[in-house]
């Protein structure tokens, strides 16, 4: 036998038929009967649970923790459940389960697969910026500086606090002559404002206003809003009651609305996806949607994983959306420029 394998070294022939009986032997293995189809049930299983989660997510009741909402404010990232779920099926040399794994990424692709593409344009008429500057941040001149190093026309700003409004007002007074500040919510424009009131949210104080901004193309009705906090309680689950009223209360605002130009800047403390937003989302459509590039995460600054701050708009048209880069708060800054 040694001397068979050396002669066939010799005439060059062994390392092919090695190569060949490892190949062979692979496909033994994948195609070694039922077991191929048998095997990775439970795999199987997951997948199409997973399936079930991503397209009946609307059904998940929010009675318990509100974990429908939850589930719907991180509802990306259960697409990284599926390479898990590839390589243990690659692993347990299941056909089933790799064909199972089908139905998830196909939904998945279907729900998400249109935030893979850039759809930004060129064009637009006035670009909008919106950030929650965090109540605590330690630099809040310079924060208003670099959101208005976005060159945005309009700028909202969230959280803050009554002791460093001047600071604000000082960065942003010599490119905004025009601004109004309402409770802890605030609106720097280039253009004529008229019409500013706080919008009542049911809060008890003001977390909202709107206001009138008058751009060389017409009236545009400019809505700031910052939706109460939501908490991930062991006891309790993901609490967002009060963020929910609120937002019905901001759906009603914007339905009374008498100009058909709308555009909402603010932080929702939600998603698009977050059934309980629907006041609003069913009304106004999002420019990073519409016009951007990349799921857009805005929050927490440190390592985005939800799109929580919204630029929503009615009557205009989105040509592109884009995040900002980080400043001394959690959350991003975001931008948007749109056609009127």
């Amino acid at each position: 036998m040694v001397q068979a394998y050396r002669a066939d070294t010799e005439n060059g022939s062994a390392e092919p038929q090695r190569t060949g009986s490892r190949f062979q032997g692979l496909r033994d293995r994948w195609t070694d009967g039922k077991g191929m189809w048998r095997r990775g049930i439970v795999l199987a299983v997951c997948a199409v649970l997973l399936t079930f989660v991503m397209i009946f997510h609307a059904e998940i009741p929010n009675t318990i923790g509100n974990l429908g909402s939850l589930s719907e404010t991180f509802l990306p990232w259960f697409g990284l459940f599926i390479p898990l779920l590839l390589v243990l099926g690659l692993a347990r040399r299941s056909v089933t389960a790799l064909i199972a794994l089908l139905l998830p990424v196909v939904v998945w692709l279907n729900i998400f697969g249109g935030l893979l593409t850039d759809k930004s344009g060129s064009g637009g008429d006035l670009t909008v910026a919106t950030h929650n500057v965090n109540a605590d941040n330690p630099d809040p001149a310079g924060t208003a500086r670099q959101v208005a190093g976005s060159g945005a026309d309009v700028i909202a700003l969230q959280e803050l606090p009554p002791g460093e409004v001047p600071a604000y007002e000082s960065a942003l007074a010599a490119r905004y002559p025009y601004h109004s500040v309402e409770g802890t919510v605030g609106l720097w424009s280039k253009y004529p404002m008229s019409g500013t009131r706080p919008v009542d949210i049911r809060m008890g104080w003001t977390r909202a206003m709107r206001s009138t901004v008058r751009t060389p193309e017409g009236e545009v009705a400019v809505y700031v809003a910052h939706m109460p906090s939501v908490r991930v309680k062991l006891n309790a689950g993901f609490t967002a009651s009060q963020r929910d009223e609120s937002a019905d209360a901001l759906g009603e605002a914007i339905a009374d609305e008498r100009l058909d130009r709308v555009i909402l800047l603010g932080d929702l403390n939600g998603t698009m996806n977050d059934r309980s937003l629907n006041a609003v989302t069913s009304q106004l459509r999002s420019t990073q949607g519409a016009a951007g590039d990349g799921f857009g995460f805005s929050w927490p600054a440190s390592f985005p994983m939800a799109r929580i701050d919204q630029i929503m708009v009615k009557g205009v048209e989105p040509m592109s959306s884009w995040t900002l880069p980080a400043t001394g708060s959690d959350h991003l800054p975001i931008a948007a420029r749109v056609a009127l």
